[in-house]
């Protein structure tokens, strides 16, 4: 049994707390927050006790830390769990920074802990057979893929001074999952952004609709689509046109009843965020990282991932910016 601490009491810690209650492999035994009434309340559901993250990380009865703080604290922590031979489950970003998390891998290289980033979508069910797919030639070979990503609202404008912009807080999914479904390295990226549903997070110096397109060495290509809001719900589609045919994947929808009138066909309303479209995956990732742990495997997506996924944020806000398509090296 692998015994973990969650760092971290928010909202996406709450949801590896909740697919920790169904693991027969590991479990929540700590939980540390800066708000102390956080931290109670999810270890009381959790049956964990409520420690400081320093206590988590120095007790050598804890094996792994799930961190799940916000970006700028990701750092240090990071460096004091490879420090203490912690096993390490990162959100993403790991940092805004490219050479800070080049520092962070470095560390745990050094220290020998295994090291996962968190990106649940690849965790995805339908998204993990659709690579499967690829991988297996049911297409022949990827010639395009399109990513389509919209929130169906923006998130506060507190969030946006400090996420890091469309790009590397909502985009860089999308960025990781281009890398996945592609099988190749882009090297070159161009990028349009516009603020055309919020004017206060134009004010913040962000876009809340962002294009990029990917081209790799090959002339593989990806098109990838983000806006901050979409009417009718949350927005998760893929599809990959190859030489010998086209994969696609579909919104989750609440049910899947359709009625058709006279007046035509209507279906049910997609699930309304994230936390209910990626429900699996969240559950599906945390027991990657678990059976990883546990049985020294190799586990993925690795730092590397999440090192790149930034490398590509960051492309892509500084080419929306001038206009500039960029030579990715």
């Amino acid at each position: 049994m692998l015994n973990i601490g969650i760092l971290g009491c928010g909202r996406i810690g709450q949801v590896h707390g909740a697919s920790l209650q169904n693991m027969a492999a590991g479990r929540a035994v700590a939980v540390s927050d800066f708000v102390p009434e956080a931290a109670e309340a999810l270890g009381r559901k959790l049956g964990a006790k409520v420690m400081t993250s320093e206590e988590i990380l120095r007790d050598p009865g804890i094996d792994a830390v799930v961190i799940c703080t916000p970006t700028t604290t990701h750092y240090d922590l990071i460096h004091q769990a490879a420090a203490n031979g912690k096993a390490i489950f990162c959100e993403k970003p790991v940092d805004l920074s490219v050479d800070r998390i080049r520092d962070c891998l470095a560390v745990v290289k050094t220290a020998g802990v295994p090291f996962m980033t968190a990106f649940n979508r690849r965790f995805d069910p339908s998204f993990a057979h659709l690579q499967q797919q690829i991988a297996d030639q049911v297409i022949g070979n990827v010639e395009i893929v399109t990513i389509l990503s919209r929130d169906p609202s923006p998130p506060p404008i507190g969030y946006i001074k400090t996420s890091g912009g469309i790009f590397r807080d909502m985009m860089i999914h999308d960025l990781d999952m281009a890398r996945f479904l592609l099988n190749e390295e882009p090297v070159e990226l161009t990028a349009a952004g516009s603020c055309l549903v919020d004017p206060e997070i134009g004010a913040e110096g962000d876009f809340d609709t962002a294009v990029v397109t990917l081209k790799t060495a090959s002339g593989k290509l990806c098109q990838i689509s983000n806006s901050r809001r979409a009417t009718y719900g949350y927005d998760q589609r893929i599809e990959v046109h190859g030489s010998e045919g086209m994969l696609r994947a579909e919104n989750m929808l609440e049910n899947s009843v359709e009625l058709a009138t006279a007046t035509g066909f209507r279906s049910a309303a997609t699930q309304p965020f994230f936390l209910e479209r990626y429900a699996a995956a969240y559950k599906a990732e945390m027991a990657h990282f678990i059976d990883c742990v546990s049985s020294d495997a190799e586990m993925t997506p690795t730092g590397e991932d999440g090192l790149k996924a930034q490398i590509l944020a960051d492309a892509a806000d500084a080419a929306a910016r001038d206009g500039q398509s960029r030579k990715l090296t």
